[in-house]
């Protein structure tokens, strides 16, 4: 997955401030660190795309 495509889903299922507010303060236990911090890191976004949508609860067909 393109960062570009992670970002469109993360605006599409959370809204693009709320999507920006979470990735950049909320901890994701799976992952060990925010979004943000993750993505920079070099964590592959299909990754922590899966992480979001396992924390959140999200539906499989959303991965």
């Amino acid at each position: 997955m393109r960062i570009t495509e992670f970002w469109r889903r993360m605006g599409e299922r959370f809204g693009s401030g709320y999507a920006a507010s979470l990735a950049a303060d909320y901890r994701i236990p799976q992952l060990g660190s925010t979004i943000d911090e993750a993505l920079a890191a070099g964590v592959e976004a299909k990754d922590v795309w899966r992480a979001v949508c396992a924390e959140f609860e999200m539906p499989a067909s959303l991965i």
